[in-house]
């Protein structure tokens, strides 16, 4: 009956982006929408393929109360005449593209074209990672918490500040405020690092709820004693408060409504960074595919309705900066990875994939020669000064258990390689009529995401 009904209305299929750091979710967006209004380049959209879309059109999001998503602004930033990567979106934003297309098989014979609309939200992956709290008391996600910061660099000044806190003493807003500013900047530059599980999310996008007590926590040990009023106790009371004011209301209100996610992630950089990274990257990927669980522990079934997310996409971005002959080993990492997740989060139920892809592409791919061998290197001009230059970023292993063993075993660096980055700029484009901006299997993207409702 579902499919007759939605054979003669116009169905709404909510499809959530979310990124991990530096994963680029504002050029995805942007290039998506731009593939679909001009089409030229999505051979992988069946739908396109058949000829059956007749129309795509953007009309007015449905929720009036919510940011539109700046997709023009974007454009133009991506497509002017000095291209630039456009600023993150650091809020909850929606955008609605409308289908006109004809049906397929036997619907096809109860008359002519409908409409389907899919409305894109666009939320941080911090706020995402956040519903892992929920699942913790203080006390476990301190400990947890202090033992990952044990092993980086960037947490020493934070970690030694909260081994030397006696939380058992009576509290002082003055210390907790140092506290939780303390942690706020470790999350800072942990994200400028590239981390991947920079929580919780609204330290770091306050809004309106900047120098509030909800965002006024910072892990702790926990002391031999806590008695009423201690510090400990406190901290104890706002990460409580954290979870039932800001982050059960999100999910409740925006999380619980998405019918198809992807989730964007930075795999190339993370391998750039070492076996930690990769390792982090790994864990973090669990915890996300937890969220999309539901029934767990009995909270988030009634959280989201009894409603199930239908389909989760996993999606290495910056697939331009590797020649085409390493994408396949791209992707077999980020599948790799997304199995292993799945086994520890013993996720069952939505449809998952993983692939790697390339929003905007912004180089050009070219073979060098050096020292007697051919190199397949990427092209394309450097974001920090504007000159064209090639890069050869390594030869990735072909067998995704060379990474994700050494990972797994805490290693400090890969034992046989280096792995290279530089950061490109967007590539001047001149497109022709019916040509959105050139990508890597964005098409392959949308036809998982939604090519079925189409």
């Amino acid at each position: 009956m579902a499919s007759v009904s939605e054979s003669f209305f116009e169905p709404v299929v909510r499809v959530g982006v979310t990124g991990l750091s530096r994963a680029g979710k504002t050029v995805f967006i942007t290039g998506m929408v731009a593939n679909l209004l001009a089409r030229g380049r999505m051979p992988q959209l069946k739908a396109e393929a058949q000829g059956r879309i007749e129309a795509v059109y953007l009309q007015p999001q449905p929720d009036v109360t919510l940011p539109r998503f700046d997709y023009e602004g974007h454009l133009a930033a991506l497509t002017g005449d000095d291209p630039r990567w456009p600023a993150s979106t650091r809020a909850i934003s929606e955008l609605r593209l409308s289908f006109r297309v004809r049906p397929a098989g036997f619907f096809a014979s109860f008359g002519g074209p409908r409409v389907v609309h899919v409305d894109i939200v666009d939320y941080p992956g911090e706020w995402l990672l956040d519903l892992g709290l929920l699942d913790q008391s203080y006390d476990a996600w301190s400990e947890a918490t202090l033992a990952r910061l044990a092993k980086r660099a960037e947490a020493a000044e934070y970690v030694a500040q909260a081994r030397a806190e006696d939380g058992s003493l009576r509290l002082d807003e003055g210390r907790a405020r140092a506290l939780a500013g303390a942690f706020t900047a470790y999350l800072a530059v942990a994200r400028d690092l590239g981390r991947v599980d920079c929580t919780p999310g609204r330290f770091l996008l306050p809004g309106d709820l900047a120098g509030s007590p909800v965002l006024t926590f910072a892990p702790l040990p926990r002391p031999a004693t806590t008695g009423r009023g201690s510090l400990w106790r406190e901290m104890d009371r706002r990460f409580e408060a954290y979870k039932s004011r800001v982050v059960r209301p999100f999910f409740r209100d925006h999380f619980a409504k998405i019918d198809r996610q992807i989730v964007l992630m930075d795999v190339l950089g993370a391998i750039h960074q070492g076996p930690r990274a990769v390792e982090d990257l790994r864990r973090t990927m669990a915890e996300v595919l937890g969220a999309f669980r539901p029934g767990r522990n009995g909270w988030l079934t009634g959280l989201l309705g009894g409603r199930r997310v239908e389909r989760i996409l996993f999606a290495a971005t910056k697939a331009d900066h590797l020649h085409h002959e390493q994408h396949p080993a791209l992707t077999a990492i980020t599948a790799a990875l997304l199995a292993e997740a799945k086994s520890r989060a013993d996720f069952a139920g939505a449809r998952t994939g993983a692939l790697s892809l390339a929003s905007l592409r912004a180089t050009v791919e070219e073979v060098v020669q050096r020292d007697g061998e051919s190199l397949p290197c990427v092209r394309g001009r450097l974001l920090a000064t504007g000159k064209q230059a090639a890069m050869y970023p390594g030869l990735l292993p072909s067998d995704p258990a060379r990474l994700l063993s050494p990972a797994r075993e805490g290693a400090e660096a890969w034992l046989d390689a280096e792995f290279g980055l530089m950061s490109f700029a967007p590539a001047r484009l001149t497109l022709k009529p019916g040509e959105g901006p050139p990508h890597i299997r964005l098409d392959r993207a949308v036809e998982f995401l939604i090519g079925d409702r189409l």
